[in-house]
């Protein structure tokens, strides 16, 4: 009896420790519908996507769903011209993700130098700002067409994980260093106006 009884535990635990979260892809107000996590090492999170052309915010969304630990962090990816900052809050009670996430503050200089990429050439340089600690190089293809683009980053953007969700851009290869201008400068083939469209157009992480 006792062995059932431990059998039937084991078998309905998974689903008792399951959460429920608000799942929103739309504006940082909606509260969204209830979704169960697909298993226990799902979060409940929400998650704020801002992108700024030129020091403007151009786009900002919040995302409410269920979470990997890995996209509980938040970083930015600054490519001079175009800035893309991640920000998440992430619990572990059920319907635990209804406040937005506050808007990121991190625009102060840090000391840190990379170059970026400005029309054809990548020999622009910029002041990285708050927790962006190292410099990017990236290929990105937009509609078939590869473009390299530098600049700034934190360390927690620096992997395919979390760069490559910014849809619809797809990311190839990333390099990222630490050291002032260790993203040496080159030329590049496209315009980085082209990722204005595609970054400005990304709501959805998942």
């Amino acid at each position: 009896m006792h062995l059932l009884i431990l059998v039937f535990g084991i078998l309905l635990l998974p689903k008792a420790t399951t959460l429920k979260c608000y799942e929103c892809h739309s504006s940082e107000t909606c509260k969204g519908t209830e979704k169960e996590c697909p298993s226990m090492g799902f979060q409940c999170g929400v998650l704020r996507i801002a992108t700024y052309v030129v020091g403007e915010k151009v786009a900002d969304f919040n995302i409410r769903s269920c979470v990997g630990a890995e996209h509980c962090n938040e970083g930015t990816v600054n490519f001079g011209i175009i800035k893309t900052t991640i920000t998440s809050k992430c619990c572990t009670s059920n319907l635990c993700n209804v406040q937005p996430v506050p808007e990121p503050n991190s625009t102060v200089p840090n000391g840190k130098k990379c170059y970026y990429c400005n029309g054809q050439t990548c020999t622009e340089t910029q002041n990285c700002e708050g927790n962006e600690d190292l410099c990017i190089s990236a290929t990105v293809s937009i509609g078939g067409e590869n473009m390299i683009v530098k600049g700034c980053a934190s360390s927690q953007m620096c992997s395919n994980v979390n760069i490559g969700n910014i849809k619809p851009t797809t990311v190839g290869q990333i390099s990222c260093c630490q050291g002032n201008f260790c993203n040496s400068a080159s030329s590049t083939s496209s315009s980085l106006l082209l990722l204005v469209v595609p970054l400005v157009s990304s709501a959805v992480l998942y």
